[in-house]
């Protein structure tokens, strides 16, 4: 993705910002709605903790920071029915075992041992699959999707009309022309409850999908996005310990006032990025956002997000993973770097044809195994984090 040249405040509130926090809205809108429709996730306190852990990365870390639902824990929990208690469990599991592997050191092992060309596999495969997810969500519709791509071709670097803002403004519109938007707006005020989940809830969400979903937050959430920041933000890095240990304290606090398990990604980021987020400013205004929605018009967001148009969501995802998967045209474009072509490549068609997981252990594998027996294919500053 390419970097902005220009530089930036820690903070800024202008149509920009609040544009850019709408970029990772085709994973978040889906897995709610499911998350509350399927499970009986209660909406005031998963948009509440939502809003309240965004303000709080904004501050912290002064750079967009997108959060998402963590996606294995996501759909195992939606296709199998899980009850809320089970899912909330898996946020205080995680989180954890997240707080494990940043403070005993594992973490930085990890990334000793990963190549930054099996990241962009990773970001490679992301921004197919988001295409894919992307051709989906439009089917339906697919003029609104093609109008979605025409209004940021045109509009992404307007500052008085930012793309993200107006497809935003046109699904209420849409929404209220289809009589689908007044009939869901129910006011009232409600706040998250504190509640301990049960210890055998956590071991049966860690077995059902919990120790699944280690392998994909390592390697997006965590290797993918603390690279896509340093690309992007080179005079505010992160690195992978620190966001290992803010992924266990967010799931913590968020499990134990009913929140939805939590992570990072790097194809947030560049959602994020792609239509305008450059400060910490994004997730304070997302933040803020969402806590009024879910105080004010928590009872409200399943019927609104449902009848969302999401064809026009889908026009964005797909324009993001264009931008995320030219990541790996560095690559390409470098004749001695075509070995570490082939080890993205193979990362990344294992992680679409299966998935994430396997994808990054198999690129590894392959990284390593070409590394011990012919160090002469990869150049050195191809290891290089």
């Amino acid at each position: 993705m390419q970097r902005d040249p220009r530089t930036y405040p820690d903070f800024e509130f202008n149509l920009r910002e609040l544009a850019g926090s709408m970029g990772d809205f085709g994973t978040l809108f889906p897995l709610a709605v499911g998350l509350i429709a399927v499970n009986g996730m209660d909406p005031v306190a998963l948009f509440v903790m939502l809003g309240l852990v965004n303000v709080a990365t904004g501050l912290i870390y002064r750079l967009p920071m997108p959060l998402e639902p963590k996606k294995v824990i996501s759909v195992a929990a939606i296709g199998q029915a899980w009850p809320a208690s089970l899912v909330v469990a898996s946020g205080l599991g995680l989180g954890l075992l997240w707080i494990v592997l940043a403070l005993s050191g594992a973490m930085r092992k990890v990334t000793a041992i990963t190549p930054i060309y099996v990241v962009r596999g990773i970001q490679l495969a992301l921004g197919i699959i988001l295409g894919m997810q992307a051709v989906r969500m439009a089917a339906p519709e697919p003029w609104w999707g093609l109008v979605a791509v025409a209004v940021i071709l045109l509009l992404r670097q307007n500052r008085y009309a930012p793309a993200a803002i107006v497809i935003m403004g046109l699904g209420v519109a849409l929404m209220a022309w289809r009589g689908d938007l007044l009939p869901n707006l129910v006011f009232g005020v409600g706040l998250p409850r504190f509640a301990v989940p049960a210890p055998s809830d956590i071991w049966q969400a860690m077995v059902l999908a919990g120790f699944a979903q280690i392998p994909l937050t390592i390697s997006n959430a965590v290797l993918a996005t603390a690279v896509m920041i340093r690309d992007l933000f080179p005079d505010k890095p992160v690195s992978e310990d620190r966001l290992m240990l803010n992924h266990g304290v967010m799931n913590l606090a968020s499990s134990l006032f009913g929140g939805m398990p939590m992570c990072h990604g790097s194809q947030g980021l560049a959602g994020q990025y792609y239509f305008g987020a450059r400060t910490g400013g994004t997730n304070i205004l997302e933040g803020l956002i969402e806590i009024s929605l879910g105080i004010f018009l928590g009872r409200s967001l399943l019927g609104i997000l449902s009848a969302f148009p999401m064809p026009l969501i889908g026009g964005m995802m797909f324009m993001v993973g264009i931008e995320l998967a030219r990541n790996v045209v560095p690559l390409a474009a470098t004749p001695k770097l075509r070995w570490a072509l082939a080890v993205a490549l193979v990362t990344a068609a294992l992680s679409v044809v299966t998935n994430m997981a396997i994808g990054f252990l198999a690129g590894l594998a392959l990284a390593w195994v070409l590394k011990w027996r012919w160090p002469h294919l990869l150049p050195e500053q191809a290891l290089a984090q």
